[in-house]
């Protein structure tokens, strides 16, 4: 693949959060009975007409602005028409040459580099009805006609299968922390097409381009560009031509395959849809929108580092996700001493437990305020940090409260000197030969000691405590 660069651009529709359509009052909603969402507009009966969603219009211009486009006072509604089932009018209310917004961007980073992907437009449109296909018949239901989509299209800047992965992920994440859409792809609320080409690296001039269609999951989107990299590489260097097609990805093979070749591409012939006025938005209602966003994934992962002291790999990983950023928030409002050890916890801790039950974060039976309990128990020199992970573990289980499992198991840090004092002379004495070697010069074997006195105590004893006083008797 080395002597080509892939040129890639996403097409991504993106559903919004609103609790009714997009020029009707019928709700939106998921799994609902089919054909149960519906009235005269949704289903085009004649003299229905639509009233945009002043909702819908809100949010589209709030992602607008988290996307750093510019938001244009004036857009415009078009007819895009086309014949389908699931399409009752014959045409999509969309918007065409004049969109509620272009000339945007978001920054991802690749591989360590931060990488500029410019959004070209966000333009807001409607959804089409469902087509089910069972046993030889073929079903409509009508309940996501009407649903308030936004469309993102991004310039072609993406070099990657990976860069397009991370651009979608951010861009769901924006999505998410602005509370515009659940963006949650196995719903259908976040839908990819991408368009890719190859190029001689060094070249300017674009290859020839293929869309895939409908692509429905982040790793998907990953593998179908991988494996269309592949495919045409493969052409290009036996002197092929790449032919101008739409594709869709198998999920079973991890193979594209042809959908449709560019001469079936339709003519929309798009009209300015003669029943919606063209939308006027004053400055003031732009710059409102733009005072109420919230920070966003950038900025938080800034202040993560600058306030927490975090590294830039732990606060990007906190900030990867709305859930997860919320949920260390949380933890360090209640024990604001350990930023740094709060963050160890919730990454290489509960992640990695929450990732082998399939469990989200919201749903983690490790609660908040139970991370606060365990970093202050180990701060405190109440449990050390191996019991610390027996403690956890135990939460996990049970839901129960660190300190409780503490006092139920015993687990308690034995923090006496005397004690311990006594304990690590018994262990010196039970082991001669090799206090002799260390003061001959192994001392390498201190941690043989502090594993000797660590099995007299089950792991309780302080490992301070433990270090300081081998260290006095041992070199004393």
């Amino acid at each position: 693949m080395g002597e080509f660069e892939p040129v890639i651009g996403l097409e991504v529709h993106v559903q919004m959060a609103t609790r009714t359509k997009c020029f009707c009052s019928c709700r939106v909603e998921y799994g609902a009975e089919p054909n149960t969402n519906v009235c005269p507009v949704c289903l085009a009966l004649p003299g229905s007409l639509p009233v945009l969603n002043k909702k819908a219009l809100e949010y589209a211009v709030k992602a607008s602005l988290a996307l750093n486009c510019k938001v244009h006072q004036l857009s415009v509604f078009a007819r895009k028409n086309y014949f389908y089932p699931d399409l009752p009018k014959g045409y999509q209310i969309s918007q065409y040459d004049k969109p509620l917004a272009t000339d945007g961007y978001i920054d991802i980073k690749v591989e360590g580099k931060t990488e500029r992907v410019r959004i070209h437009r966000l333009h807001m449109e409607e959804d089409a009805g469902k087509t089910i296909h069972e046993g030889g018949y073929s079903y409509v239901d009508l309940n996501r006609a009407g649903t308030p989509l936004m469309e993102i299209v991004s310039e072609p800047d993406i070099r990657s299968a990976v860069g397009a992965r991370l651009y979608l992920e951010k861009l769901r994440n924006i999505m998410r922390y602005i509370g515009v859409s659940d963006a949650d792809m196995e719903k259908g609320q976040l839908r990819c097409d991408v368009n890719i080409s190859l190029r001689p690296k060094g070249e300017e001039k674009f290859g020839t381009k293929v869309e895939i269609k409908n692509i429905n999951s982040f790793r998907f989107v990953q593998k179908a560009i991988e494996y269309e990299i592949e495919r045409q590489a493969k052409i290009l260097r036996k002197g092929g031509e790449i032919v101008q097609e739409t594709r869709l990805f198998d999920e079973k093979t991890g193979k594209t395959f042809t959908m449709r070749s560019k001469e079936e591409a339709h003519d929309y012939r798009y009209f300015p849809d003669p029943d919606l006025i063209p939308v006027r938005i004053t400055s003031d209602y732009i710059q409102k929108i733009k005072n109420s966003l919230p920070e966003l994934p950038d900025e938080k992962e800034k202040r993560y580092v600058e306030q927490f002291k975090l590294t830039e790999y732990d606060a990007e990983v906190l900030v990867a996700d709305k859930e997860r950023a919320d949920y260390f928030e949380k933890v360090v409002k209640i024990y604001p001493e350990n930023p740094k050890s709060i963050a160890n916890w919730i990454i290489n801790e509960l992640l990695g437990k929450l990732n082998e039950e399939g469990l989200d974060i919201n749903k983690s039976p490790v609660k908040p305020e139970h991370i606060a309990q365990i970093v202050q128990l180990i701060d405190s020199g109440a449990i050390s940090s191996k019991i610390a992970k027996q403690v956890f573990d135990e939460v996990f289980k049970t839901g129960k409260e660190p300190k409780q499992i503490v006092e139920e198991k015993g687990l308690k840090q034995v923090s006496d000197e005397g004690e311990i004092r006594k304990i690590v002379e018994e262990v010196l004495s039970n082991h001669p030969e090799e206090v002799k070697r260390y003061r001959e010069g192994n001392t390498k074997l201190m941690g043989f000691f502090v594993g000797q006195v660590m099995k007299a105590t089950k792991g309780k004893a302080n490992p301070k405590l433990v270090n300081k006083i081998l260290s006095e008797l041992l070199n004393g």
